[in-house]
């Protein structure tokens, strides 16, 4: 693929003016260049001429006043949504195939041109990351027929492809699998044996098993053993897995080291119960299955700070691969179960119910929420990015309106974040702020991530939430582990609402704003009017 396009020319461009920067960077083409109006094509000699092109023209070289555009022409029946997007920082994936981002093309965009993407990925292309220089291009889809329609007559199904998913007929568009990255330890002594000479080793797992890995080196100075974060689909957390587990043997045995290498995983608390299963059984199955002894760390380990138990998986490395598997099936499981639960209380959309009056209306309950987060007040600029790129792409993901409230006072310390959606959108959004505050280290390598979040809750509620002698709300704390406080003497705003505040760490937040949200819906169910008894409801007319 050798054929460039080249953007954003001016009206003033001349073919000399190109065959003078082509001969001035010393890059060999193949024909004459096609100029039209804003845009222009060329063919290179070869793919290393072409990409030669890409990287020293694009955004870099100026022509009559405009930076050119320039990327690989891809033909209109080869088009497809994937990108590769390379230079990225060494300790990220290597090379990533994503889909194009949303957003469509300028108005008057020529049909020769790439598909609409290409007006967002030219903005990415040469933007920086940690001091990088992204390089994004196009990945053609190989398997496109080469031919055009037949000719003559009216284009059947065969020249259109399959119909889009989610069109009439095939259904409801299949969900995104969920992605729950596996986190394990490893001793400490064998994290130098894992990224390799340079990171090459690394480099070369993330790029084999279409990963994004983490090792967190800072974290826990001086301690023995050191975790790791894998981000991938469950078969490329699985496969790297895999081969962190035959690196660490291969270390062992040059080394000599003698002590057996365990597996080990990370899981958060509130997934592991369901994980051993009742009398252990879930555990057992495991154990039985894979051949493998599994122990999990003891319940007094566990803080506020540090909510995670250690699976300790024992055996050899195919028998501790295909127990983690099975372990980090059950904790998938458990995540997805949770995520059901959350939306349990929006169920209640179209009902109709009798007023009091006998008249009939449709209530539709109340699907969004809205929470306000305060975070460190230095961390705005990194969640809102630059011109505001990183929080739109967060409210995008989340499927959430995201604000960030004015400063109030001269000098403070916390910032409040205004996040606005149903529960899972909620718990997608919260969870990325929470992870954007870690890894722009404003928190220290040993702290957990703590907010604090204000929910309001009508003033007639705040009683049911705080419980006869306080007993609701301790139980609340107890087993969210969170610090769920109700101000006393409160002056409700003017929707008759009043504050909730929960502090701790992302899980404990996110379990007690879903039980306190559980109670509100209670409540709401149980000031609906009833009708009088010995009155039959009137069913609906049918149409």
């Amino acid at each position: 693929m050798n054929k460039l396009y080249i953007g954003n020319v001016s009206a003033e461009a001349s073919e000399e003016d190109f065959e003078t920067i082509f001969e001035q960077w010393k890059i060999p083409h193949s024909g004459p260049f096609l100029l039209k109006t804003g845009y222009a094509f060329v063919d290179c000699l070869d793919e290393k001429a072409a990409m030669k092109a890409i990287d020293v023209l694009s955004g870099k070289v100026e022509l009559h006043g405009k930076l050119l555009e320039v990327e690989h022409s891809v033909p209109k029946r080869q088009r497809n949504c994937k990108l590769q997007i390379r230079n990225i920082p060494p300790h990220m994936q290597w090379e990533v195939s994503a889909n194009c981002f949303q957003g469509g093309a300028p108005s008057g965009s020529p049909t020769g041109l790439p598909f609409s993407g290409l007006w967002s990925h030219l903005k990415l292309n040469g933007s920086m990351m940690e001091n990088y220089a992204l390089k994004v291009s196009y990945i053609p889809d190989e398997t496109a027929s080469a031919e055009g329609p037949p000719a003559g007559g009216r284009r059947g199904f065969g020249a259109r492809g399959p119909p889009r998913a989610g069109s009439p007929g095939l259904g409801a568009r299949p969900k995104d699998p969920i992605i729950i990255p596996l986190r394990i330890m490893v001793p400490t002594q064998f994290v130098g044996a894992i990224i390799g000479k340079e990171g090459n080793t690394i480099r070369n797992i993330t790029k084999q098993t279409h990963s994004k890995i983490d090792i967190h080196r800072k974290e826990n100075a001086g301690a023995a053993e050191k975790p790791i974060t894998i981000h991938s689909t469950p078969e490329g957390c699985s496969s790297a897995c895999t081969t962190i587990m035959e690196i660490m043997q291969k270390e062992a045995a040059e080394t000599k080291f003698t002590e057996e290498i365990p597996l080990k995983i990370l899981a958060h608390n509130n997934f592991v119960g369901r994980l051993i299963g009742k009398e252990g059984r879930n555990l057992k199955k495991i154990e039985q299955d894979t051949g493998t002894k599994i122990t999990i760390s003891s319940l007094q380990d566990l803080t506020l700070y540090n909510p995670e138990r250690t699976i300790t998986v024992t055996g050899p490395i195919e028998a501790c691969a295909r127990a983690e598997e099975e372990v980090m099936k059950k904790i998938r499981e458990s995540y997805e179960s949770d995520m059901a639960a959350m939306n349990v209380s929006i169920k209640y959309n179209n009902v109709n119910q009798l007023t009091s009056d006998g008249k009939f209306s449709l209530i539709q309950s109340r699907q969004s929420e809205t929470v306000h987060l305060f975070i460190p007040a230095l961390a705005v600029g990194a969640i809102i990015g630059k011109q505001g790129q990183h929080i739109k792409q967060l409210s995008h993901f989340a499927g959430a309106s995201i604000k960030i409230a004015p400063a109030e006072g001269a000098d403070p310390k916390l910032r409040k974040v205004i996040i606005s959606g149903p529960p899972e959108a909620q718990f997608k959004a919260q969870c990325r702020l929470f992870g954007k505050l870690k890894e722009e280290n404003f928190f220290g390598p040993k702290e957990e991530v703590k907010l604090e979040a204000h929910i309001k809750v009508p003033s007639f509620a705040a009683g049911r939430v705080i419980g006869k002698g306080g007993k609701t709300v301790n139980e609340l704390q107890n087993l969210t582990c969170a610090e769920v406080v109700v101000p006393r003497d409160q002056t409700p705003d003017e929707n008759d609402q009043v504050i909730v505040k929960i502090s701790g760490h992302f899980f404990a937040c996110q379990l007690a704003q879903r039980k306190i949200q559980e109670i509100l819906a209670q409540v709401r169910r149980q000031q609906q009017p009833k009708p009088s008894s010995g009155t039959q409801t009137p069913q609906p007319r049918r149409k």
